[in-house]
């Protein structure tokens, strides 16, 4: 049993990629310092330094400094400067030792030798060549860009790689790894990752590619696709590629920013690159054709997110870029990220331009920057058969979406990789695929990812069936008191076709138990949870719900968010007979349509009442509605990671629109009332380069017809102590409700802009963030208590003091300034509440936290 455990906990290091042991290193050879020049002593920024005897080797860092460690017997580093005399350094073997370099200039002959100061000069813009070249650069980049050309047309082949990294050879020697031997690679020390990586994914895609200027549009076809593909239980394969793509996109050079690690990054020949970085001619390569002038750039902030590196700039008139080498300085304020790495290649086309034939990036991560294991990912990506203003028929375009898959894409053979990848894989590489299809084999494999299945994403297999989510067990509210909660849902190895998902739960307090059952039909016969889904559910529902929070398909009890603020026991006890059809299409449209009979019936200190005829308040037992809905939802470009029980959007430049019309029926299966509710939002990130970027949402309602307050819209409010992006954080539950409305959220991350210029306080690494909501509404005098005694009243407290309220003519506000970044995971915001503040126990101010995961 314990040799089993130790087995499951090995499997578990493996895949939990940045969950890493800290584990002791072996012995070597560690060599760091600084590089200057010995007549000035100023550091000398990217000196290359080799082994001597080897091709191996690194660059000194902006600052001057290095550091490497060395397995062999290898005695001296050679370092290399242009306009400095080589110089060669001795090292003692297996020790760490500091080697500081001095270099002497080359002697020249010269016509005049001024003596001046010893003092750095200023690092100025005005009159520096290496910024008039620069700008020269920015100046042509349009005609530089595939934009420029009409017709574009270009095959492209990308390998993804990913690997557990810097592992050390106790670590591997370990004796729960004897059985796994086959699983790790060797590679160089001095590269990033280390000498011991264990692969744990790689991917293969082969695509041919359009673009057409005007009117502007592009065509991907992928023509074959092979990838490691794990057991679909665990893990959703689509998902995986999907995230790591959006955190290895391709890097363009000629944009603004630059998208790495899901931050953006400012190019170094955007627009205002000047005035972030600084430049510096460092060689000029004449031997080329053209020539070529060597263009070193650092940030003139180390911790703010911009690159480090080398431009290749050519001087025939174009002023392209023909080589580029970029990196990051080691303070950035880019969490987990210990080293990084881009080289970009162009080949020149007949016309004498430019185009990118060759990308690679490498990202190394680790809890700890300086050591320990990690995880790297490398993206390669070749373009070949690139050809320009070549007309191509508007068939070319057409068809669903702008990426298509050809059928049997992932059914390729080793024959036609062998013969279309641009260069054949190494020996290690060639065997990932087939040692990643035997280690999931492996029974204690298979173990381990049902420990971290049911850790991760809630549910148990049983394989036709599985039990969950966890996190819904237990958790309490003060109608229901302690609450218990199990349930679960078929898999598709039960059925592609037929899914079932059902939960019983009891509270203590009420004695009531609540239920849920559904049955769905899948119409495409992929599995419900799959892009694009299409599918009929229907299902029968009775379970508790505070007004005004958006109830889901299926009410997740997180037991975290049972902790709440203030008093909050007015809920409803709920009934819900759905029947939905749910369609997705590849352009990411969907529709959805729906047939719903609602019946509410309040809890806790929650009432419904009216003044019926007599004009005595009287008690209302029970609301029911019978509706119909239509859901319309456009999210252009949308990628997201498909878990096992949600959907994770990642979240990008582009808007995603809602629109959603309900219809109330009355006398339709004992509806009681009619109303039309017309409702629509657009969300929508906003990428500001260095100030970061904001998250913005627009939404409004309006419903026809006179209805009860619970039929109204009901805003959305938070009690908990959790900062809540789409809700209001200071506003109590059923505070205020509306047959009208509009509102802004705003949500502002700066990404460290500010804190980075604050000497003690960019060590922290931390991220200004700040937010503003405003909300506009109100009720028509038909549906205003307060203006129409026949309407139901709204709720009281025990003081007689309204708890519920109409938006006036002024809006509800509030704002927020946090810190983000705080351990890396956490961000902390003080709210402010601006209006609406003699309302009943209200706050006008509060501390709310939220645990994010960020790069």
């Amino acid at each position: 049993m314990r040799r089993q455990l130790k087995t499951s906990i090995c499997m578990l290091t493996l895949f939990l990629t940045l969950a890493f042991t800290a584990v002791a290193q072996a012995q070597q050879t560690t060599v760091s310092g600084t590089v200057t020049d010995a007549s000035t002593k100023e550091t000398l920024p990217y000196v290359s330094y080799l082994i001597t005897g080897t091709t191996l080797g690194g660059r000194t860092d902006a600052d001057g400094k290095f550091s490497i460690s060395i397995n062999g017997n290898y005695t001296a580093l050679k370092f290399s400067y242009v306009g400095y005399k080589p110089l060669t350094k001795v090292i003692k073997i297996g020790t760490a030792q500091v080697v500081n370099v001095q270099l002497q200039p080359e002697a020249m002959l010269m016509n005049e030798v001024v003596i001046t100061a010893g003092k750095k000069p200023r690092y100025r813009n005005k009159e520096n060549p290496a910024v008039e070249l620069i700008r020269k650069v920015i100046a042509n980049k349009t005609k530089n860009r595939m934009e420029h050309y009409d017709f574009v047309e270009y095959q492209k082949y990308e390998r993804m790689m990913f690997s557990l990294s810097n592992l050390s050879d106790k670590f591997r020697n370990k004796r729960m790894f004897r059985n796994y031997q086959f699983l790790f690679q060797e590679q160089d020390s001095t590269k990033i990752g280390g000498k011991n990586v264990l692969p744990v994914f790689q991917q293969e895609k082969l695509s041919n590619n359009y673009f057409k200027k005007s009117p502007e549009k592009t065509k991907t076809v992928v023509i074959a696709d092979k990838r490691v593909n794990f057991d679909e239980r665990f893990i959703d394969n689509q998902g995986l590629s999907t995230y790591f793509d959006r955190m290895y996109q391709d890097i363009d050079i000629y944009d603004n920013n630059i998208s790495v690690v899901s931050n953006q990054l400012l190019s170094p020949i955007a627009d205002g690159a000047p005035g972030f970085y600084k430049f510096f001619i460092t060689d000029t390569i004449k031997n080329h054709n053209p020539q070529l002038v060597e263009l070193a750039f650092t940030p003139r902030n180390n911790t703010d997110l911009l690159f480090e590196g080398k431009l290749y700039v050519t001087l025939d008139g174009n002023y392209a870029i023909q080589n580029a080498y970029l990196t990051v300085n080691k303070n950035i304020n880019l969490n987990f990220v210990r080293a990084l790495e881009a080289k970009l290649d162009f080949e020149k086309n007949p016309d004498e331009r430019y185009h990118l034939s060759k990308s690679n990036l490498i990202v190394d991560f680790g809890l700890s920057k300086k050591s320990g294991s990690g995880f790297t990912g490398e993206r390669t990506v070749t373009f070949k058969d690139f050809k320009v203003n070549n007309p191509l028929p508007d068939t070319t375009y057409r068809g669903a979406g702008q990426l298509v898959v050809v059928p049997d894409a992932d059914k390729r053979s080793e024959q036609f990789w062998a013969n279309n990848r641009p260069e054949p894989l190494s020996a290690g590489n060639m065997k990932v695929y087939g040692n990643l299809d035997t280690l999931q084999s492996i029974p204690s494999f298979k173990r381990t990812m049902d420990v971290v299945t049911l850790f991760f994403a809630g549910y148990k297999d049983f394989g036709p069936f599985e039990m969950g989510p966890v996190n819904t067990f237990y958790s309490f509210n003060g109608v229901e008191g302690f609450r218990l909660r199990l349930g679960g849902r078929t898999t598709p190895s039960l059925s592609k076709r037929y899914y079932f998902e059902t939960y019983a739960a009891y509270g203590f307090k009420d004695d009531k138990w609540k239920y849920f059952l559904s049955g769905t039909y899948s119409l495409n016969n992929k599995s419900i949870y799959a892009f694009p889904q299409n599918y009929l559910r229907a299902s029968f529902q009775r379970d508790t719900k505070i007004p005004g929070q958006e109830l889901q398909f299926v009410q997740e009890d997180n037991f975290l968010l049972s902790f709440k603020r203030g008093e909050n026991n007015m809920m409803l006890y709920n009934d819900f007979y759905r029947l939905d059809y749910v369609h997705e299409f590849e352009n990411h449209f969907s529709y959805t349509l729906g047939l719903r009979k609602w019946q509410q019936t309040p809890a806790g200190s929650l009432y419904f009442s009216n003044y019926p005829d007599n004009g005595i308040l009287g008690r209302i037992q029970q609301i029911s509605t019978s509706e119909i809905s239509l859901g319309l939802r456009y999210a252009p470009h949308e990628k997201f990671y498909q878990g096992k029980i949600y959907r994770t959007p990642i979240v990008d430049r582009f808007p995603v629109f809602n629109l959603r019309y309900t219809a109330g029926i009355k006398g339709v299966l004992g509806g009681e009332y009619n109303y039309h509710n017309f409702m629509g939002s657009v969300d929508k990130r906003f990428y500001l380069s260095q100030l970061g970027y904001a998250d913005v949402t627009v939404e409004g309602a309006y419903i026809v017809g006179k209805v009860p307050f619970p039929l109204l819209a009901i805003h959305r409010a938070n009690q908990t102590y959790a900062y809540q992006l789409n809700s209001y954080n200071l506003m109590n539950f059923m505070e205020f409700v509306s047959d009208h409305y509009a509102s802004v959220n705003i949500d502002q991350n700066f990404n460290g802009f500010f804190f980075n210029k604050i000497p003690l306080l960019k060590k922290l690494k931390l991220r200004e963030v700040a937010s503003f909501k405003v909300l506009f509404g109100g009720l028509r005098d038909e549906n205003n208590p307060a203006l129409n005694p026949g309407s139901m009243q709204f709720v009281r407290n025990e003081n007689g003091l309204t708890v519920t309220n109409s938006l006036n003519r002024d809006p509800y506000m509030e704002g927020s300034v946090g810190v983000g970044n705080i351990f890396k995971v956490l961000r902390v915001d003080a709210v402010k509440r601006f209006s609406y503040l003699n309302n009943p126990e209200v706050s006008s101010w509060g501390i709310r936290a939220r645990v994010k995961f960020d790069f």
